[in-house]
């Protein structure tokens, strides 16, 4: 009987420091989200479309066909926008020179990226999202600017997700700063999204995710005949591209080879997006992009920065990359009826869910460590508040090591747990969360004495 009353006292202890997290939905998201609309994002991938070729390298001084002319109709969309932010919302057509490459670059030119900032309105919050699309189109022979290229789904779904999200969150404030853009140059050799991404390094922009939209607006494999709008991938790198010395001295001490920083961002968005959006499940996959091929958030990863990619769940080569043409009974190429527009709508939506917590979420702890100076079959975890907007409390994140996501969350309001799992057998990360349950990036512990 003693020991059934000691059970219960060490119980009643336990849960006095920590609780499960509870589920908390903010309902401004959710009004977001009924925003989103597929006929929306039909028409503007149509209106993509209509531009004849969105070829990198097509004629600049065209007005109605062409990249050009695309890239100044994006960003007449991106002002009409900027007229209900406030002032908020601003705009402008980015030019750069890409030298020839000898390869997909015959001779030195002129491209840009759209972009549309939507400012923070904390003055002390340099934290920045990106969030992107590739504008660029091609067809079967990458070098032909002339053929018509509609790039329908690639990438005229990532486009569209980014112009209908521009829309919808400027008209709202958030203390963090989005960032909207269409690169270009994507299929030439990711030029776009490596000056962006180089100019955000050289003017340490404080950028805590870049989200890469590349086809998501594709249900149905080719060849395998697969129809699944109910999943989307996240290609996510193992280690980082700019690890020091250092860094993978500690990797390798803590086996934290699955928990690189835009792994546990790849976490975060399969947390959001299956609690806002629903009939959609994120599928991680380890790997910084499908097998030997890139995307733009490449670029990003390579000058250090955490970036995934949002693919989905089956790709259909005919309409990728392919001439207009039907042979043997198959029409080729990457036109907007084999689009599901349902699915675009809801990969979108997934994409607003994880910029609007984070942009709205505190910092992330501070110094995250998990104490290491006795062998315990519990597990100490301590932090720092982060600097800025208030803390309702913290979520202590665990999984077994064998676990490819969170299994468990503890909601402590202190900067200190104790944890009853070993960590010889479980990985943590801390993340902080305010009243409505915006949560930060999770953080991994280091081992402190």
């Amino acid at each position: 009987m003693k020991k059934y009353i000691f059970y219960s006292i060490f119980l009643i202890s336990l849960f006095t420091q920590f609780s499960f997290a509870q589920v908390s939905e903010d309902p401004e998201i959710k009004k977001m989200i009924s925003e989103v609309k597929s006929e929306n994002l039909e028409a503007t991938v149509r209106k993509l479309v209509s531009f004849g070729t969105r070829h990198t390298l097509s004629d600049p001084k065209n007005k109605k066909r062409g990249i050009s002319a695309a890239q100044e109709w994006i960003k007449s969309e991106f002002d009409k926008y900027a007229l209900e932010s406030n002032g908020r919302l601003t705009s402008k057509i980015d030019y750069f020179t890409v030298k020839a490459d000898g390869k997909r670059i015959p001779a030195d030119s002129q491209v840009a990226n759209v972009m549309a900032t939507l400012k923070g309105t904390d003055p002390n919050d340099d934290r920045i999202l990106i969030i992107s699309g590739h504008l660029d189109s091609r067809v079967s022979d990458v070098m032909n600017t002339k053929s018509d290229a509609p790039g329908a789904n690639d990438d005229g779904s990532g486009v569209a997700a980014v112009i209908e999200l521009a829309k919808i969150m400027s008209k709202r404030s958030f203390p963090a700063t989005i960032i909207f853009v269409a690169v270009t140059g994507e299929e030439q050799g990711l030029y776009g999204a490596r000056h962006l991404a180089e100019t955000a390094k050289e003017s340490k922009w404080n950028i805590i995710a870049m989200l890469n939209n590349d086809m998501i607006g594709n249900s149905l494999s080719s060849g395998t005949n697969l129809r699944d709008n109910t999943q989307i991938r996240i290609f996510s790198e193992t280690t980082p591209y700019l690890e020091t010395e250092d860094e993978a001295k500690m990797r390798k001490a803590i086996n934290r080879d699955n928990d690189s920083p835009s792994r546990l961002l790849a976490r975060y968005i399969k947390t959001v997006t299956e609690q806002y959006v629903d009939q959609l499940k994120v599928k991680l996959v380890y790997r910084n992009d499908r097998f030997l091929r890139g995307g733009d958030h490449t670029p990003f990863s390579q000058n250090g920065f955490t970036a995934v990619r949002f693919c989905e769940m089956n790709e259909n080569f005919n309409q990728q990359h392919q001439d207009l043409r039907t042979e043997n009974g198959i029409v080729y190429g990457d036109l907007p009826e084999f689009m599901d527009f349902d699915y675009l709508r809801k990969n979108t939506c997934s994409n607003l869910a994880v910029l609007s917590n984070l942009a709205w979420s505190p910092k992330s702890p501070q110094s995250v460590g998990i104490e290491v100076k006795n062998l315990s079959n519990s597990s100490t975890i301590s932090w720092k508040a982060p600097e800025g907007k208030e803390t309702y409390g913290y979520q202590v994140l665990m999984r077994e090591t064998s676990s490819s996501h969170w299994e468990k969350v503890f909601f402590v309001k202190e900067t200190k747990a104790e944890i009853p799992y070993s960590k010889d057998n479980y990985f943590f990360a801390v993340q902080a969360v305010d009243a409505l349950g915006h949560a930060s990036l999770p953080v991994f512990p280091i081992p402190i004495r």
